[in-house]
């Protein structure tokens, strides 16, 4: 058989499949409905890079992840402050288009090395996969460490509020308009939404602290329930609690101080004193070396 012939039904076949999966790929992309976003936050500057195949995968993905599963998912997501920009199925779906992305990355590096391409391109997806999870785990952190730290100063602020004459969404209200910008801020902001469309006003603030998953907020949770179910006077209470939180701040500052020389120690012993002692012994070593010649 004529070799031209060979090639030409070769190119044929290779083209035939390409437009196969093309025609396939497209299909599948106008099956996704176009999700309204209007009331959403943008999503994260990872996940909008890649936003088109991200949905793309999550549409087809979210029904096969166990509700039990998407629940904790969203309740990780709610705690970082993002439920709003990505859902359970969404977030899942860029990892694993990262983890392609830094897969075919890391393949194209290593033919560029002329090295073996699985373990690199393994490697590439194991870090796209587990990035969105460190990501997450330092927003969380993060927020949780800003919320306590201005913690006292929005109960201050609703303190004062009350016992001016505000009620509670009114002292809440200035709060959010006064304070710090800040997770906190953002959340009682939601609680105040939560409230204004119809939520029962004890059912927002257990909403919250399950948001926060803070035990300083927990406890100013139950105990604003608390008082509010038995007729107590609000100001006090708040008073102690600001009070209480302010020397629980004072403290955490403390533990971090004194945790501090522990955690240089390492730093020391690893890196500074080799240089150290490098620097010290070096004339030695050399006036020992041409003394010997």
């Amino acid at each position: 058989m004529n070799p031209q012939w060979i090639i030409a039904v070769f190119a044929l076949a290779v083209g035939l499949c390409f437009a196969f999966v093309a025609a396939v790929v497209s299909r599948l992309a106008a099956d996704v409905p176009k999700q309204d976003r209007v009331w959403l936050d943008p999503p994260p500057l990872g996940y909008r890079l890649l936003w088109w195949p991200v949905q793309w995968l999550a549409h087809y993905i979210g029904g096969l992840l166990p509700a039990s599963w998407q629940s904790a998912l969203l309740l990780r997501l709610r705690t970082g402050g993002v439920d709003f920009a990505l859902n359970p199925a969404q977030y899942v779906a860029g990892r694993l288009v990262w983890g392609f992305v830094l897969g075919l990355l890391g393949i194209w590096l290593a033919y560029r090395f002329q090295l073996a391409g699985l373990l690199p391109f393994l490697g590439g997806f194991v870090l796209g996969f587990m990035y969105p999870v460190v990501w997450l785990k330092d927003r969380v952190d993060a927020r949780r460490r800003e919320a306590l730290k201005s913690l006292p100063f929005m109960l201050d602020l609703i303190t004062l509020c009350v016992e001016s004459g505000l009620n509670m969404t009114g002292a809440i209200q200035q709060a959010v308009d006064k304070g710090p910008a800040g997770a906190l801020r953002d959340e009682f902001a939601r609680l105040l939404r939560d409230v204004r469309a119809g939520r029962p006003r004890g059912e927002a603030l257990r909403e919250l602290a399950q948001r926060m998953d803070l035990p300083a907020v927990s406890n100013f949770v139950t105990t604003l329930i608390q008082a509010e179910a038995t007729g107590m006077s609000l100001g006090p209470i708040l008073r102690a609690q600001a009070e209480q939180r302010r020397v629980e701040r004072f403290a955490r500052a403390e533990k971090l101080a004194m945790e501090a020389p522990v955690k240089l120690l390492f730093p020391l012993i690893a890196f500074i004193f080799p240089c150290v002692f490098a620097i010290l012994l070096f004339p030695i070593v050399m006036k020992f070396m041409a003394a010997g010649t």
